[in-house]
């Protein structure tokens, strides 16, 4: 007797390889999202969908990331929803070609890849961005913009604007859109010590963290002690107990199989995990004026559809991370102080960051008064 789920998912497997044998790579991609790849007649409509779009456009344009398109379910990246609206909002003169799941690489490889043309636009954190464009690591100054809000408060603001994004320009870059994630979490190992509720307990913690300069500081403020891993070498670092804690956003942590080598999760909000998808400036200035007001409004259609996705992405990654024994903790207002105190970005060690991400101390005031100052768009905080 057959079984119909396996049918279904031989037919699956079949069209996938049929649609990539034949190039057809984004319209595989596009059809496995929609679970229409079970379905022959809806692969080859996709397929066709695909071709007609890209043969009439004027201009094509590859957008790498390092995620596969069903991660906004935790991880809200959005790449189909910018595609998508991107050839809409250009009326078909823009043919957007996805590389996801780091096809063509991830982190500072994607963002070099823009910068120096190869491609078009990328998704990659800000962290990765810094190198390149060092004026955005202010964001990881600690509880500067650390809540989803002060983050989307400040890239929204004039000061950003006027501050920042010439910066990033004389780069050759231009930021299509900032993504919201959530904050970074301070995450436990499994076997490791218990919840971390004030900097106190993380007094001999090893805790994993990046290349960032800034990051490294904080930690050591906040009393644990740094260790820089790569972050492919981290599973097996927490596993092994050569680093006992790491940080990324909770969607992160889902998404890149930590939820059985992890115990709790502390909401500590002090630097946002954020994402930005960036275009070579270049080729965005080569284009005509109607077609770079398209890619514009459908970066900012895309923006608001990511702020509103956060709140259940975050529950998906929560849910999941839970049913294998993970335990989450908020903290109070007065818990909050504490931490701030400790290592928040008003101490004056971060002074000279400071000066040097900004350009001068009365520029860092313009841009903190634009954390400070609700912008037009809301998003949900943990």
């Amino acid at each position: 007797m057959t079984n119909p789920t396996n049918e279904l998912q031989s037919a699956a497997r079949r069209n996938f390889m049929k649609l990539t044998s034949a190039g057809a790579f984004t319209a595989a991609m596009v059809a496995g999202v929609a679970g229409t790849l079970w379905s022959s007649e809806s692969v080859a409509q996709t397929a066709s969908e695909e071709k007609e779009r890209e043969a009439a456009a004027d201009h094509i344009m590859t957008i790498a990331t390092a995620y596969v398109l069903g991660a906004s379910r935790s991880y809200p990246i959005m790449q189909l929803d910018l595609k998508e609206n991107i050839q809409n909002a250009t009326n078909g003169k823009v043919y957007v070609k996805l590389a996801p799941g780091g096809q063509l690489g991830a982190g500072g490889s994607l963002v070099q890849k823009v910068q120096g043309g190869t491609i078009q636009a990328a998704q990659h954190s800000v962290s990765n961005f810094a190198p390149f464009a060092p004026a955005t690591d202010l964001i990881n100054l600690p509880y500067f913009c650390g809540s989803n809000q002060r983050f989307t408060n400040l890239v929204n603001s004039d000061a950003w604007k006027a501050e920042v994004n010439p910066k990033i320009a004389e780069r050759g870059f231009k930021p299509l859109f900032y993504v919201v994630i959530d904050p970074r979490v301070v995450a436990i190992r499994k076997g490791g010590a218990g919840a971390v509720l004030s900097p106190g307990d993380l007094d001999g913690i090893k805790f994993r963290v990046p290349g960032s300069a800034m990051l490294q500081q904080y930690y050591r403020m906040v009393g644990a002690n740094p260790t820089p891993v790569a972050w492919g070498e981290t599973p097996s670092a927490i596993k092994q107990g050569v680093a006992d804690a790491l940080d990324p956003s909770v969607g992160a942590l889902y998404v890149f199989g930590f939820k059985d080598i992890l115990s709790h999760v502390t909401f500590t909000q002090a630097v946002p995990d954020s994402q930005v998808y960036s275009c070579n400036l270049e080729w965005f200035n080569s284009l005509p004026a109607d077609v770079q007001e398209g890619i514009e409004f459908a970066s900012e259609v895309t923006s608001q559809q990511n702020l509103a996705k956060v709140p259940a992405a975050r529950a998906y990654a929560m849910s999941e991370l839970s049913k294998s024994g993970v335990e989450f903790h908020s903290l109070t207002q007065d818990q909050l102080a504490e931490w701030k105190d400790a290592g928040g970005y008003q101490r004056s060690e971060w002074d000279e960051f400071k000066v040097e991400l900004a350009g001068s101390m009365d520029n860092f005031a313009k841009l903190e008064e634009g954390a400070n100052t609700q912008s037009r768009y809301y998003v949900h905080d943990a």
